[in-house]
């Protein structure tokens, strides 16, 4: 690992000194498992799902009591480079429009009871066009970081990732590009819905970003402050204090998913409480998926972001919880098992 940039020591060693998951409350979870009303494994996924809330809460008997959807929005000065088929503007429309109750994210979790929460991050303040400046500087991103830390205050039982920002898939393909090589053409994908120019527009920015900012993206929290935003500093901060006190995450889709790649190339084990919602349609995140080694829940051909992916894989885990909480044993409904004959 390059030199450590000493506004990082912290946010570092929370990610190196991880907790490890319970063992134990999955033991029990597969026990329980093992008497329900269906042949083993007859679930898939599902069974898993109730697992990886056991084993990151800590709890035998898990639950779902308060899962909360976090949708973090920021703007980003790279947006002057023509890189979105909307003005930045609306992202704070769009704020409103969570709040309101009129986004899709907002009726998943208002349909499946769902606490959903929107971080507002400085929006009249977009960040440094990566094309010709760092997008945050060193104190600035340390302190972004933190406070997504808080964000995970109110004791929810699940975390599910999401982010709001016109501009922001540029970003995230540039965060990509600059830990695991290539260049912008390789990880920039349509967005918002830019047409073919605006795609060459947004692999020219991440090119141009790459290539300023080259001899200072050693360490992978340089790439973050370098090429990222505000919603993507705060995301890993949500995904280390959520390892921290026992909290397992849902990360949603192209964007949410590159602040658990800058997580991830510090120490891969510190995103071993995250599950990855979905594959989005969004050129490159199946490529980073691949890169970390993480299977996506679902394969939906989304790509709205907003936590929209995340809010959906949180509804199967509540109907799996659900299922391994009350369905019926084999001896509760004199049901015969399994045969040793």
């Amino acid at each position: 690992m390059p030199a450590l940039n000493p506004a990082y020591a912290d946010i570092v060693e929370l990610l190196l000194t991880v907790p490890d998951g319970d063992d134990k409350a999955v033991e029990a979870v597969r026990g329980r498992d093992r008497q329900l009303t269906k042949p083993a494994g007859s679930l898939g996924r599902m069974e898993e799902l109730v697992e990886f809330l056991a084993r990151w809460q800590g709890r035998a008997t898990p639950r779902l009591d308060n899962p909360m959807v976090t949708v973090f929005a920021a703007n980003h000065g790279v947006t002057d480079q023509g890189v979105s088929a909307f003005p930045r503007e609306v992202t704070a429309q769009m704020v409103a429009n969570f709040t309101n109750g009129g986004a899709a994210v907002s009726q998943i979790c208002a349909l499946h009871e769902l606490n959903l929460r929107v971080f507002e991050l400085a929006l009249e303040l977009p960040t440094g066009d990566i094309t010709l400046e760092p997008a945050l500087d060193d104190k600035m991103c340390a302190a972004t970081i933190a406070y997504g830390m808080e964000a995970v205050a109110g004791k929810p039982d699940l975390v599910c990732l999401g982010e709001m920002g016109i501009g922001n898939t540029t970003v995230a393909a540039a965060i990509y590009a600059g830990l695991y090589g290539g260049t912008g053409a390789d990880w920039v994908g349509r967005g918002t819905g830019v047409d073919d120019a605006g795609l060459a527009r947004k692999a020219s920015a991440v090119d141009r970003a790459l290539a300023l900012h080259r001899d200072r993206i050693d360490h992978p929290l340089d790439v973050l402050a370098r090429l990222g935003g505000r919603e993507i500093a705060a995301m890993l901060g949500a995904i280390i204090a959520a390892r921290h006190q026992k909290v397992p995450v849902i990360v949603d889709g192209f964007v949410a998913t590159a602040a658990a790649a800058v997580a991830h190339a510090v120490n891969p084990a510190a995103i071993e409480h995250c599950l990855f919602a979905h594959v989005s349609a969004e050129t490159g995140h199946a490529k980073a998926l691949e890169a970390m080694g993480q299977p996506g829940l679902l394969d939906l051909g989304m790509r709205l972001g907003e936590g929209s992916g995340a809010a959906l894989a949180a509804v199967l885990a509540k109907t799996a919880l659900h299922l391994h909480l009350n369905m019926a044993t084999f001896e509760s409904a004199a049901v015969s098992n399994r045969s040793d004959g």
